[in-house]
């Protein structure tokens, strides 16, 4: 393997594809199955517009990707892995400092299969829930961003199915075939995990998406980096070099929603912001609420034998396990406050099953960094103004905590009439969803913005916030 992709192969790819020619044969048969859902419920109306896109063409640290006008069913999918680091061992859990595997253990062999499915699943997911933002715009800029990240969740596919394809066999090829089949917020036949069901009908809901969802998708990769099996560990370290764009998009994404919307009340403080086409500090607050509580279920139960044995294995570890004293996790213990029977209580459950909830907790800490930025605009404008996240315990769907309702700020057990009482102050309703998606009208016109967001700092690649980012004649 090397850092550089062969781009003469009809799948680039730095794995030394051609040597296999099973394999490439095998891949090679998916590809148009792949293009075909890209055509079918990616952004297909877009397809025939040149966009200025980065490909990667190196996985090295410097230089490794390149800018250019593509159409995005011509962009180059390709096979990337990172580097490989000659004599790594197992860095965590029963097998800690034995060589990592190159195949995959036969005794784990189920447990890391619904590993890569699961993460292989929320690719194309992201991908179906935005099909349809490029209709809405807000600018050039905005839906080259919004390609941007689509095409890159559809490598982080590939590189997933090259997993399963490589090393999994027949069941592998079934696995690759269904992440094709299966689709977002299909009643019949939905994505895996439930936030990836969720309709992602407006910009506000893609910012916030790719903010929060997208850390999500940074810390699950970040516990998979660590992984003994080294192809999966070598695939997620390359992934993060991509995913780190997607949660720019959004954590800036927002920052400028809230930046047209204070300036507004600014420059017009005894005026509605709606009058001026801006959205709401409340309903930012609520959209805020909603994807992080959202987001926050996708790291599972917080007691969990399934975190404990990935974690024994070997297979899934802690985000930057090196930072970690205890490799083993068999002496420590986490102070958990529990919901049982309608009360919560405090208990030190055994570290290996709050292996979950560690990764959530690093998680909540890396939010809070977004909510800071937000706060730090509110600080420039001088607005008394400030964002918060909701409490972990508030609107779970997944978990203890999904047996009860929780104050947004407190996290207080609420009874049902109390929760129905404040429910629509803290959650988009209908008529917040309604009005947002009043304002989603498309911004085609090089160097225009539409009135609810302000333009960014600076362009991409060198380029101004005027460029021609997607050629839309």
């Amino acid at each position: 393997m090397t850092n550089a992709v062969d781009f003469s192969e009809k799948i680039p790819n730095n794995v030394d594809l051609a040597s296999d020619k099973r394999l490439q044969r095998a891949l090679e048969a998916w590809q148009p199955n792949y293009l075909d859902w890209w055509c079918s419920v990616g952004p297909t109306d877009f397809n025939t517009k040149d966009v200025y896109l980065r490909t990667a063409v190196n996985v090295g640290a410097d230089g490794w990707a390149k800018f250019g006008y593509v159409k995005m069913p011509d962009y180059r999918w390709g096979i990337l892995l990172a580097p490989k680091e000659e004599g790594r061992t197992v860095g965590f859990g029963d097998h800690f400092g034995e060589p990592a595997w190159q195949q995959v253990p036969g005794e784990y062999r189920n447990w890391l299969r619904r590993l890569i499915v699961t993460q292989a699943d929320t690719e194309p997911a992201s991908v179906e829930q935005q099909r349809l933002l490029g209709h809405t715009a807000p600018s050039l800029y905005d839906l080259r961003n919004l390609f941007q990240v689509n095409v890159e969740e559809g490598r982080h596919l590939w590189a997933m199915v090259y997993l399963l394809h490589t090393y999994f066999g027949k069941d592998g090829r079934e696995e690759a075939e269904e992440l094709l089949h299966r689709r977002s917020g299909n009643p019949d036949h939905p994505r895996i995990l439930g936030t990836f069901n969720e309709p992602c009908e407006d910009w506000l809901s893609f910012f916030c998406f790719t903010m929060f969802t997208d850390r999500d998708g940074k810390f699950q990769l970040l516990a998979l980096a660590e992984s003994g099996f080294d192809p999966l560990s070598r695939t997620c370290r390359f992934m993060l070099t991509e995913e780190a764009h997607h949660m720019f998009v959004g954590q800036t994404g927002v920052g400028r929603v809230i930046e047209k919307t204070l300036q507004i009340m600014r420059d017009h403080p005894d005026r509605d912001v709606k009058e001026f086409g801006a959205i709401p500090i409340e309903i930012i607050q609520k959209y805020i609420n909603f994807w992080a509580s959202s987001s926050t279920d996708l790291y599972g139960a917080e007691v969990s034998s399934n975190s404990a044995n990935f974690f024994r294995s070997g297979l899934k570890g802690r985000a930057h396990e090196d930072k970690h004293q205890d490799h083993l996790a068999l002496e420590g213990s986490y102070k958990f406050e529990n919901f049982v029977d309608g009360r919560i209580s405090v208990e030190d459950i055994p570290l290996r099953n709050a292996m979950n909830e560690i990764l959530r907790d690093e998680y909540v800490k890396d939010n809070q960094k977004g909510i800071d930025y937000w706060n730090r605009i509110c600080e420039r404008y001088n607005s008394p103004v400030r964002f918060k996240l909701p409490h972990r315990r508030f609107n779970r769907k997944i978990g203890c905590y999904a047996a009860g309702r929780f104050h947004l700020d407190t996290g207080e057990l609420m009874d049902e009439a109390a929760w129905n009482a404040k429910v629509e102050q803290w959650l988009p309703t209908e008529k917040d969803k309604a009005f947002v998606k009043s304002l989603m009208k498309p911004v085609y016109g090089a160097g225009q913005y539409a009135s609810w967001i302000a333009p960014p700092a600076k362009g991409l690649d060198d380029k101004g916030i005027d460029y021609e980012y997607v050629k839309m004649a």
